[in-house]
């Protein structure tokens, strides 16, 4: 009879969530499940989420909170780190060498490919410093003289730039890059310095090649260059026609009769504008073979190099040339 009314009693208790006689507390989520708490700590605590589901925490300490120091800001272990210095780390990397594989070194110059160049040197067709070698995987430094079939090569990448120069810019202090230097007009066109092919004034403009091909510099830059130029020559007066047969027969320019391959008025143009074809590469030719005949060039401008146009190259612009044109040039 005392257990009846007691478990009623106590049901009763459970669904108000009133306190029962020991003491347990009754805990019901908001869809109505009810889940009960008991421990022999009557300070113990339940933790329940947001969405009702309740989680029961049991410790010796009535205090402390799960992972929280006794100050209870700092999180756990957070005393006990180990501290480290702010410094950042420097990784161990390789030191640089200036060595570098034979293969590598030969196809940085341009006149073939590692794979290449790999074969040339099994076939005793390579030599550093003189000595025939047929090791792949050779290392040479910068400052080794590599023979390659006969040639003497760089360990550069060669470079080919076509540049249309305007007014201003001359090749003066070639090595110094200044605003009047015609080499500040290349910015990017090469991480190796580049040398002109022949050069140019102030007041020239037009076609302008730059290499640090050194076998290419010195074959186009020699008298025996083969490679035409054509200009384009403005004067202060109309050229007689006597005179223009004087040039094509040829002039002397310092004791040194100059001939020259082609020479013609512009078509459509006054007769003081004048085409000519010649080999040398340096512009004041040009001009000290009207000078000789008492004109003065008002206008000098190279129009092609071999078989170089400007076309779709604006003034102050460059490119790089194609492989072809490469070989063209020497050909030539």
């Amino acid at each position: 009879m005392n257990n009846g009314k007691s478990s009623s009693g106590n049901n009763k208790s459970n669904r108000s969530g009133s306190k029962g006689a020991a003491g347990k507390k009754s805990f019901g989520s908001r869809d109505g499940a009810k889940k009960s708490y008991s421990g022999n700590d009557s300070n113990k605590k339940s933790f329940g989420s947001k969405d009702g589901a309740k989680k029961a925490y049991s410790g010796s300490d009535n205090n402390k909170k799960p992972f929280e120091s006794k100050e209870g800001k700092k999180p756990f272990g957070a005393n006990t780190a180990k501290k480290y210095d702010s410094k950042p780390r420097v990784k161990n990397t390789p030191k640089e060498t200036d060595e570098i594989r034979l293969n590598k070194y030969i196809g940085n110059s341009g006149v073939c490919s590692r794979r290449e160049a790999d074969i040339y040197i099994v076939s005793g067709n390579v030599t550093v410093n003189g000595v025939v070698v047929t090791e792949l995987g050779y290392r040479v430094k910068k400052t080794d003289v590599v023979n390659f079939d006969g040639t003497v090569l760089t360990p550069e990448k060669l470079t080919y730039v076509l540049l249309n120069k305007p007014k201003g810019f001359a090749t003066i202090n070639e090595p110094i890059v200044s605003s009047e230097n015609v080499l500040s007009l290349l910015k990017g066109a090469s991480k190796y310095p580049l040398a002109p092919i022949g050069r140019m004034d102030k007041t020239t403009i037009g076609l302008m090649l730059f290499t640090n091909d050194t076998n290419l510099l010195q074959k186009l830059n020699s008298t025996d260059s083969r490679s035409s130029k054509l200009y384009h020559v403005s004067l202060d007066k109309n050229l007689k026609y006597e005179d223009l047969e004087k040039v094509q027969k040829g002039v002397y320019i310092d004791e040194r009769r100059v001939f020259v391959e082609e020479v013609s008025y512009v078509d459509d143009q006054p007769k003081t504008e004048i085409g000519i074809k010649l080999k040398a590469s340096n512009v004041k030719l040009v001009r000290a073979i009207f000078e000789s005949l008492g004109y003065n060039v008002i206008k000098l401008d190279r129009v092609m190099y071999g078989q170089l146009t400007k076309w779709n190259l604006p003034r102050g612009k460059w490119r790089f040339l194609t492989d072809e044109e490469v070989r063209n040039l020497k050909n030539s």
